[in-house]
């Protein structure tokens, strides 16, 4: 079995690599492809799937009822193979369900599906997760999607994130990895924000009261890609300063605290999801022009 699915339609095309379900290609049928190609000379991901954690766990230990264990920055499914369980022509579903390994360093039963699925000139990626177990399962959820800045046919033009809401929304820093306790300043002025890699020399922007449930990412006289959330009510925005591309991710899910504990229940918008029960969560992307 190859490595990667392709599914396509008239207007788009995108490669899913079984390996984390991650998307590895995101092209449009005149041939220009918007995705980050995980180049390793800045960053090997393109669009990892973030579970059973969203960012960094104080020493890289989560704590479940005072016993800890070991857990990697945004968790572990980005580093699993899943199942390929339905594959159509404009769409695919890959899935990921716990085993003795991964109950070893995350202490509960699961069910985690990712869909990819093309509409159009948009792309829709959703993740479910169900709880087998007989217990509230904890857990938080994101999508850390890159795509290229510039974008394709938009070197040397101003690129912007508008909002749909208009809103302007404080924003927290990283303290080595961690969320500090201080809300800064919205960077957005009436919703928008004109983006330069001074932005990012602290890290990740970090919105953890949300976006709204839309945005805009484009560029002056070029193409433009808008977003739509659903159940992702924390967004963040990253460069490694220089890279050539911008991640738009939207969360379920946060880093634990600076200074705070590593108990999982406690990081900020954990889910606890009761047995036998599901959710979902989910992004789509329309490019415009």
């Amino acid at each position: 079995m190859s490595e990667t699915i392709l599914i396509e339609n008239e207007e788009l095309a995108v490669e899913v690599h079984h390996l984390g379900a991650e998307m590895q290609s995101l092209r449009t049928a005149d041939g220009r492809d918007f995705l980050w190609n995980g180049d390793a000379r800045w960053w090997t991901g393109r669009s990892p799937i973030l579970f059973p954690i969203v960012g960094k766990a104080p020493d890289d230990v989560i704590a479940v009822n005072g016993k800890t264990y070991p857990m990697a920055q945004h968790g572990f499914a980005r580093r699993r193979i899943f199942d390929l369980v339905d594959h159509t022509t404009n769409a695919c579903r890959h899935r990921l369900v716990s085993t003795e390994e991964t109950r070893e360093i995350y202490p509960f039963d699961f069910g985690l599906a990712v869909e990819h699925r093309l509409d159009g000139r948009t792309l829709t990626v959703t993740a479910e997760v169900t709880n087998p177990g007989d217990s509230p399962l904890p857990f938080g959820i994101g999508f850390h999607p890159a795509f290229l800045w510039p974008l394709p046919g938009a070197t040397g033009k101003a690129h912007h994130v508008i909002l749909d809401n208009g809103a302007e929304p404080g924003v927290v820093q990283l303290e080595n990895g961690l969320i500090g306790k201080t809300l800064h300043g919205s960077p957005f002025k009436a919703g928008h924000l004109e983006l330069a890699p001074s932005l990012f020399e602290n890290d990740a922007l970090i919105f953890p009261e949300g976006t709204g449930t839309g945005l805009t990412y484009g560029a002056d006289g070029g193409p433009k890609l808008h977003f739509t959330f659903e159940n992702l009510p924390i967004v963040a925005l990253w460069q490694k300063p220089g890279a050539p591309f911008l991640c738009i991710e939207p969360w379920h899910g946060m880093a634990a605290h600076a200074g705070g504990t590593a108990e999982l229940v406690e990081r900020p918008y954990t889910v606890a999801l009761a047995a036998g029960e599901s959710m979902r969560f989910g992004f789509a992307v329309e490019i415009r022009a």
